[in-house]
């Protein structure tokens, strides 16, 4: 699987998504590119209501779409052998568990582009600092940050736009960012 399938599958996603007139919000490596940090990804991660994933589900599935396992969340796009993880709106990131920043309603953020409706630039922020803070296993998140500082010359006035409670992680990371790497 490349990163073409990979395309494919997202660009066949959103087209059910619209079709249906399913609100989402495109997450994860997908919308970091979006904002100009290029990660070669394997997955789609999309933010939904659990509405709009059993929306999702019955308009999908046993037609080019299964569950990832019996149950799941997560689907599997079996023309492009493409994962696509579902987010829900109102869960928590990173460990699971209670805290400031939730997923929030994709209705209420997603911003449209060319591509599809996408997370705001903020939320996908506040997202990935939030889940890297409380998850040991998700320190990728925390890096996503870092290098998408970078890549797009975030400002750092973007802390004001983010949840109090990961401002100082981004305020660190946006210090460690401006540090010139002579490798």
């Amino acid at each position: 699987m490349g990163d073409a399938d990979v395309h494919h599958a997202l660009v066949k996603l959103i087209g059910v998504l619209d079709e249906a007139r399913i609100p989402y919000a495109i997450a994860g490596a997908m919308a970091l590119n979006e904002y100009g940090y290029r990660r070669v990804t394997t997955d789609i991660d999309v933010l939904l209501t659990r509405e709009g994933l059993d929306a999702l589900k019955g308009r999908v599935l046993g037609r080019g779409y299964l569950e990832k396992f019996e149950g799941s969340k997560g689907l599997r796009d079996t023309e492009n052998g493409v994962i696509i993880d579902v987010l829900l709106a109102g869960d928590y990131p990173g460990d699971g568990k209670p805290k400031a920043v939730r997923f929030p309603d994709p209705a209420e953020v997603a911003v449209r582009g060319a591509r599809g409706a996408f997370l705001p630039l903020p939320r996908l922020v506040e997202l990935k600092l939030a889940s890297g803070m409380s998850a040991p296993h998700r320190l990728k998140d925390l890096a996503d940050v870092l290098e998408l500082i970078r890549a797009a010359a975030l400002p750092s006035t973007l802390v004001d736009d983010l949840d109090p409670s990961v401002r100082d992680k981004f305020t660190e990371l946006w210090k460690a960012a401006q540090v010139e790497d002579h490798e």
